[in-house]
């Protein structure tokens, strides 16, 4: 089972994808956890990755596709693997696609939330100033607003989870995902799943999903 899982940050996708992993026995492979682990090792790609993260700059899609390449020629996806977060781009999808060959991609899983509750989830975002405990209004909300529950401190947002700014990441996620979307969409691929409901009801029926058209 060859799954990619797309979603938009705040959409829960590194939640179902474990929930996924576990229901089918396939292996996680999320591309930020490789680029850490290449950089982590030192060894010729993570040198190269590392280069272009330590500017500011997106690793070329062919470092990443190699690093892929690598991760799936693992024991571990003998029984499958889900990608989450990568292909990111429509030409990455492609040569995703190329160096696959004719067994290429099983199913692409789209969960699908609007931006307003994106930007809701993302946005509710604080942080202790003293000990750095993290809080979120939704999920995990401090017991006495504005302050940390454990030792008291001053809460803040951090500029990064101001509405504003989330707003901005999400248009750049959208404008980049559009076009894979429609490329996986055309291929019949591609299964949209609705992401504004409780974690286990998404998860029941991604796996539904995955097993009807499995």
């Amino acid at each position: 089972m060859h799954i990619v899982l797309l979603g938009a940050p705040g959409s829960g996708k590194g939640t179902q994808a474990g929930i996924v992993c576990q229901r089918f026995g396939v292996a996680h492979i999320a591309s930020g956890d490789l680029f850490r682990e290449a950089v982590n090792r030192g060894d010729e790609l993570g040198q190269q990755a590392k280069s272009y993260m330590e500017k500011g700059l997106l690793v070329p899609d062919e470092i990443t596709i190699r690093m892929i390449l690598e991760r799936i020629a693992a024991p571990d996806c003998a029984q499958g693997f889900i990608l989450d977060g990568f292909p990111r781009t429509l030409g990455q999808a492609k040569a995703l696609d190329r160096v696959l060959g004719e067994r290429g991609i099983d199913k692409v899983v789209y969960i699908k939330v609007s931006t307003e509750e994106l930007v809701r989830r993302l946005s509710g975002r604080s942080i202790c100033r003293d000990c750095q405990a993290p809080y979120h209004e939704i999920t995990s909300p401090p017991k006495v607003l504005g302050r940390c529950d454990q030792c008291g401190g001053e809460l803040y947002q951090r500029p990064d989870d101001s509405p504003e700014t989330v707003r901005k990441r999400l248009e750049v996620y959208f404008v980049e995902t559009a076009p894979l979307i429609d490329y996986y969409k055309e291929a019949g691929k591609l299964v949209e799943i609705d992401g504004e409901r409780g974690i286990e009801e998404v998860g029941e029926e991604l796996i539904a999903a995955l097993v009807m058209k499995g």
